[in-house]
């Protein structure tokens, strides 16, 4: 068509644009001032007859799961081989997993708010995915050790969708993603020291046992840790920005500080939510003091949007830690990603002579965990799985508020997206601002971390899995119908407090 032609141009339909998977931020001050109200007043547990009727549906219901998680006790330390599934009383034994829902050995079906720990944004074992994963492992099997054209084609997906992200290394996991990170930091800058926010947890590596899940506790489980390891990590309360300037300040007199790591949400996926604007003031604070900025995506990275946290705030960090949602439930889940002039010190190959931060992996970015990260991907993006997730999140929040409001009770709900805490205990919000307060309060913790694996036991006998009792992932496969079901449900529970 020549330059004067008068024909209009037709431009192809536009796809229509994801809403966001976080529809409002809470209001955060209201959040901790609520979060003080509940820890400083008596807690409000299920009444003992009422919780003595529920245990009886695990003697009577779950038979099976018994049998099982007593031969797990002879041959696994504590019967469990990972914590999601260390539930009063005993873990429960699935035998199908499906979209919204989980059936144990013992007929028993649950709504599934635990979502295996928030990879499964498409819901369980989503069947476009298995498809393409039998096709791979019919064709090559699950491991060559060799290049695949699917971990190429999940590199470019992640590349293209989430601005923080120019390359990308697979990993095993986000534990291994996190231990990458930090030492890609500590190689790109020649600095050492790694400052984190407090309470946050970043998995389970020697160096990150500190101050994990309550801020200001250190080494408090970093049994089996010798003290050097963690002798140049350090913690800063959340939200406290004039805490981590000081903090900045006193390590550039001390050859500087490598990476601040944080989850942009708040410490332990937002169970101390951070004020909107504190990532871009970190990201400010970073690139005052030449630090690198590390997001921990491990659990927001596709569960809030395809760009992740980052792009919800517009903060573009310097280093990328992503797992979970990145395999869509798929084992061998982590990677870091980030700038191409960080990234290339991760570069591979035997004998390589350049100054490079090592890391491998013999399982990594293996066939299976790559066309399952790629298509669960694709179909996210095309489902916009995180906005309908984030929608049912919303249901849940608003229902929950409504039965916690009627009933008069203490409780915190809230969400992002997603993403729904529920808070009843408020054992994870107690003030350990200092070691004394921490020692006075540990009776309390103790009584109250019961009260919340009772109310995870309560949710079980009524047909809810959740995270411990206290946070809940939604899905695609959340409909209305399912919310509404669950909402009942937890009014039940309620009713018996």
């Amino acid at each position: 068509m020549s330059a004067l032609s008068s024909d209009p141009i037709v431009f192809p339909a536009a796809a229509p644009s994801p809403r966001p998977a976080i529809s409002a931020w809470p209001e955060v001050g209201t959040l901790y001032r609520r979060f003080s109200e509940l820890v400083q007043q008596p807690m409000r547990p299920i009444r003992p007859p009422e919780m003595a009727r529920m245990m009886r549906y695990f003697d009577e219901r779950c038979q099976g799961s018994k049998r099982l998680a007593e031969r797990a006790q002879a041959v696994i330390p504590g019967g469990v081989q990972h914590n999601l599934a260390f539930n009063h009383p005993f873990p429960l034994a699935v035998a199908k997993a499906e979209g919204a829902h989980l059936t144990d050995v013992d007929g028993n079906r649950y709504t599934d708010f635990l979502q295996a720990g928030g990879p499964t944004l498409l819901g369980s074992n989503h069947p476009a995915v298995r498809q393409k994963v039998n096709e791979v492992l019919d064709a090559c099997g699950p491991v060559t050790g060799l290049l695949h054209e699917y971990e190429v084609k999940l590199a470019e997906l992640v590349c293209s969708v989430m601005p923080g992200v120019q390359m990308l290394r697979l990993l095993g996991s986000g534990t291994e993603a996190v231990m990458g990170a930090v030492r890609l930091a500590r190689a790109y800058t020649r600095k050492k020291w790694i400052v984190k926010i407090g309470g946050a947890y970043h998995g389970w590596s020697d160096q990150l046992v500190y101050g994990m899940r309550l801020p200001g506790t250190g080494r408090m489980e970093a049994v089996g840790i010798p003290h050097g390891v963690t002798g140049h990590t350090q913690e800063c309360h959340p939200n406290d920005l004039d805490a981590l300037r000081r903090k900045l300040q006193w390590n550039r007199l001390r050859g500087g500080t490598a990476a601040v790591l944080l989850e942009p949400l708040g410490p332990e996926s937002g169970t101390r939510p951070v004020h909107p604007g504190y990532n871009a003031e970190v990201r400010k604070l970073c690139d005052e003091f030449g630090a690198l900025l590390i997001f921990d995506e491990v659990v927001t990275g596709f569960r809030v949007g395809m760009g992740g946290a980052q792009a919800y705030f517009g903060v573009t960090p310097d280093l990328t830690v992503l797992g979970k949602c990145l395999t869509g439930g798929y084992p061998m889940a982590g990677a870091i990603g980030g700038r191409k002039d960080v990234m290339m010190l991760l570069v591979g190959g035997i004998g390589t002579t350049a100054r490079r931060a090592f890391v491998g992996g013999t399982l990594s970015a293996n066939p299976l965990s790559c066309v399952a990260g790629y298509y669960a991907l694709k179909e996210a993006q095309r489902c916009d799985a995180a906005g309908v997730a984030g929608r049912a999140g919303d249901r849940l929040r608003k229902g929950l508020e409504e039965i916690i409001q009627r009933r008069a009770l203490p409780y915190v709900v809230y969400n992002m997206g997603s993403i729904v805490h529920l808070q009843t205990s408020g054992v994870l919000l107690m003030d350990t601002s200092n070691l004394y307060k921490l020692w006075r309060a540990k009776d309390e913790a103790k009584a109250r971390k019961h009260m919340m694996e009772e109310m995870g036991a309560a949710y079980t006998a009524h047909g809810l899995v959740t995270l411990a009792g206290s946070r809940i992932y939604t899905s695609l496969a959340d409909t209305d119908e399912v919310i509404d079901d669950a909402l009942n449900r937890f009014d039940d529970v309620f009713g018996c407090v």
